[in-house]
């Protein structure tokens, strides 16, 4: 009958495993939201914007920042000088997949991305946009909430937890969705008034 015991989790263990799972993942979903807004440009040119494009190099794909210096030598201007001038065309093109709206200037061993000031109506498309990640992002927790919930339940069904367990999981798994959609939320508030701000 020890034996037995030692092989299954303790009740509240099977909670914490549910609730620490889902704070993970909406840990990671408001980690990609914030990255998403990062890649919106509000006219100041940052590294940021393009670290991540994904570049074909060397027969795999590797991030920008993986294969090239990135500077900001002016609020308006980022520069990229690849380490291997091989790859200047690779990069090159990556950066036109990548739909920043800013076309990339070749100039020998340099790549330039100047950044236009933005219009008045270019902003406001912006602060959609960010709208836009932003309802993603609550949508992808919301969506962890439900997954939570639902283990909740069937810990229940399965017997591996009392009523008054399910009950405590699912209040927690709330106060994790509430923190994780107001640090969504706060964030947008500060994008927009980036990106509103002349």
């Amino acid at each position: 009958m020890r034996t037995r015991r030692s092989t299954t989790n303790p009740p509240n263990s099977m909670s914490h495993q549910v609730l620490n799972d889902a704070q993970t993942r909406m840990g990671k979903a408001v980690d990609h939201t914030l990255h998403e807004f990062s890649t919106i440009h509000t006219g100041k040119a940052s590294p940021a914007m393009v670290e991540t494009v994904m570049v074909e190099a060397y027969g795999s794909m590797m991030p920008l920042k993986g294969c090239a210096a990135i500077t900001t030598p002016d609020p308006r201007m980022i520069q990229i000088q690849p380490w291997d001038k091989g790859l200047t065309r690779a990069i090159e093109k990556a950066l036109q997949m990548a739909n920043i709206g800013v076309n990339p200037i070749v100039d020998g061993a340099l790549i330039r991305l100047p950044f236009p000031e933005l219009s008045r109506e270019r902003r406001q498309e912006f602060v959609k946009t960010a709208h836009r990640l932003a309802e993603e992002g609550r949508v992808a927790v919301r969506h962890i909430r439900r997954d939570a919930m639902e283990a909740a339940k069937k810990l229940k069904k399965d017997g591996a937890i009392s009523e008054d367990d399910e009950k405590r999981l699912e209040k927690d798994v709330q106060t994790a969705t509430d923190r994780s959609i107001k640090e969504i939320d706060t964030h947008l508030a500060h994008k927009e008034k980036e990106l509103l701000t002349v």
